[in-house]
């Protein structure tokens, strides 16, 4: 089923070249070197309101930009965690028959009122959260909140739109698992969160097959609720005038009952799991570890030092196995977080003669790094980068949305928006150091890779015993 995918684009500046010629200046061909980048400037700080209906939805309203457009989206505490092992694909289910239509409107209808506002219906879900909102001009807010809130409160669910949205996730699905990236990733999920709905793959043909009508309206009731709900309202807009609509359209949604804390124990330690791929030029590696999640005091200095060590284009890792061995060409880290659990992965596929040795260096620069601290420079430029993606991230509507949910869901302080660049900033070498050598122990890592087994088995022995 579909999942609610984030990018944050870069932008890439374009450096021109100037011939000039005057006394003093540098020679044609002559290489300069860049000015030194300057401390981060302070982020523009938005003045929130913040408000709860008698039926505890909570509303935040972020006045954001020049540019007359808003965002208006209710996030869900709820998403794939709240399937059981025999509703596999319910919650993306739910999430796609809503969008056909409420009691009042069709699904025409509803595409065609976002339209004259400017924008789309969208709705998403992930494992801890459904989203469901639109981006329209400004001008339209009041009456943008008052769709959405149709679109959650009143669904009509059709059973005539179910067969073909089955037929669809069926097809996705199928895709999905054509992809050994994907293969690779349901893999490890399973082996770090087992028997937890973390650790569920992917829904078979047979179990999107099996969801009903009933089985949807009955989790819609249960948790499409205001009591596990925030609304954010982020743009240009009229604050009375969206306050007045939010109160009218949401008033009588019904309270529910409190989301129900669903925690795994993940597992951490050291395996080796092969998936043989016959005849693949490539091999899919993941190699991961469960880390203290972002509720814990060192997160931000986490997030800097995965930036460091493979979570960015200049990472060591990345530096290491694509620009100096050529053995991938976009290998990456990542801190996937869920509620009150996380783990650090790195993720790269190799050509499949080389599995060993870029495993290898993977683990090399992981010691090393837990080793020694790395060089102040060599800091600093990750924390410029990392505070600058920051700062493009929040500069955007639906960006600063998904942090104030990142913020909310997890009970983060509420100044975490204002203080952010300013802790990274504070990251010394020795916490980069201490918090590799404390978290990221290769001891207790989980390593799958699919790939040729007659020709990367050989290579895979040094890492520990082999299972499938």
């Amino acid at each position: 089923m579909k999942r609610l995918l984030f990018i944050i684009a870069g932008v890439a500046g374009v450096a021109g070249v100037g011939l000039v010629a005057l006394a003093g200046g540098a020679a044609l061909g002559e290489k300069q070197a860049p000015p030194a980048a300057g401390p981060p400037r302070p982020l523009p700080h938005p003045e929130l309101t913040t408000f709860e209906l008698p039926n505890h939805l909570k509303v935040t309203l972020v006045p954001h930009g020049d540019v007359p457009k808003v965002t208006v989206e209710v996030t869900l505490r709820s998403g794939t965690v709240d399937e059981s092992d025999g509703e596999l694909g319910l919650a993306s289910a739910t999430g796609e028959l809503l969008q056909q239509g409420t009691t009042s409107r069709d699904a025409a209808t509803l595409a065609r009122e976002a339209a004259k506002m400017g924008g789309e219906l969208q709705v998403g879900v992930t494992a801890d959260e459904t989203f469901m909102g639109t981006d329209v001009l400004g001008e339209f807010a009041p009456d943008a909140v008052k769709l959405v809130a149709d679109l959650v409160e009143h669904p009509a669910f059709p059973d005539s739109e179910l067969p073909r949205l089955k037929t669809d996730a069926a097809r996705e699905v199928a895709i999905a698992r054509s992809q050994p990236q994907t293969l690779a990733a349901e893999k490890l999920r399973g082996l770090l969160y087992p028997g937890h709905p973390y650790g569920h793959p992917l829904p078979s043909p047979e179990q999107i097959q099996a969801v009903t009508v009933e089985q949807i309206r009955k989790f819609h009731a249960e948790h499409y609720v205001a009591g596990r709900a925030h609304l954010y309202v982020a743009g240009r807009f009229d604050a009375a005038a969206v306050e007045q609509a939010v109160r009218a359209a949401f008033g009588e949604w019904s309270e529910g009952t409190p989301a129900r804390p669903n925690l795994p124990k993940p597992t951490a330690t050291r395996s080796v799991h092969l998936v043989d791929r016959p005849g693949a030029v490539q091999s899919t590696v993941i190699l991961a570890v469960p880390v203290p999640d972002l509720t814990q005091p060192d997160w931000i200095a986490q997030e800097v030092a995965n930036s460091l060590l493979g979570g960015s284009f200049a990472s060591r890792i990345t530096s290491n196995i694509r620009e100096k061995h050529g053995y991938t060409y976009s290998p990456r880290s990542f801190i996937q977080q869920y509620d009150h659990v996380a783990h650090w992965a790195e993720f790269a596929d190799v050509t499949t003669a080389v599995t060993g040795p870029a495993l290898k260096e993977i683990f090399g620069e992981i010691d090393r790094l837990g080793k020694t601290a790395p060089p102040s420079a060599e800091l600093r430029a990750i924390q410029t980068y990392v505070a600058g993606t920051f700062a493009l991230q929040v500069a955007t509507r639906d960006g600063i949305v998904r942090f104030l949910d990142l913020v909310d869901f997890h009970g983060l302080p509420p100044d975490t928006l204002d203080t952010y660049v300013q802790r990274v900033m504070a990251v010394t070498p020795e916490d980069v150091r201490r918090i590799v050598k404390k978290n990221l122990d290769p001891a207790h890592m989980t390593l799958v890779v699919l790939g040729d087994e007659k020709v990367v088995r050989k290579q895979l022995a040094p890492f520990g015993k082999i299972q499938k």
